[in-house]
């Protein structure tokens, strides 16, 4: 997945999440984290993605997960986005795109014949260390699911 290898340890960061409030990535040391990627807030494919999530956030919580979702959108734009979906959990905006950089995620991309850059849709499983376990593509259709099945993968493995 790019940059970032599993059994590496994940890039930590700071970002505003949805109500301008500080998240950093350490202070969840002790739980797991899902930390997924999307391009764009109130977007078709990203309000799926976002939308499986919330609809099966318990599952999330009764595994032992923490989800994190982290778009370049400004905070006002991801506080809309949470709000209009009804999202039970935390929306990071990573406007400077650093995060995206570090994570490599930031990418050209290219529609209707014009490039630009932007976060491509992925996400990381990181566990109660620090540690990526899990990296791979994002479906949104599938996302939830995937998430999911990698998490339970992971604890069955452990």
């Amino acid at each position: 997945m790019g940059k970032i290898k599993e059994g590496t340890p994940a890039p930590d960061f700071e970002l505003p999440d949805q109500h301008g409030e500080p998240v950093r990535l350490s202070s969840f040391r002790g739980q797991k984290v899902v930390l997924y990627f999307y391009p764009k807030a109130n977007t078709p494919g990203c309000t799926t993605q976002a939308c499986g999530i919330r609809d099966h956030h318990q599952d999330f919580t009764d595994i032992g997960a923490v989800v994190l979702g982290v778009s370049p959108d400004p905070v006002k734009a991801v506080k809309k986005f949470s709000e209009k979906q009804h999202l039970n959990f935390e929306l990071l905006a990573d406007e400077d795109h650093e995060v995206c950089e570090a994570y490599g995620v930031w990418v050209e991309k290219s529609m209707y014949g014009k490039t630009y850059w932007g976060a491509k849709r992925a996400t990381f499983i990181i566990d109660a260390d620090g540690v990526v376990r899990r990296a791979f593509k994002a479906n949104p259709e599938t996302h939830d699911a995937d998430v999911l099945e990698a998490l339970n993968e992971l604890a069955t493995a452990a």
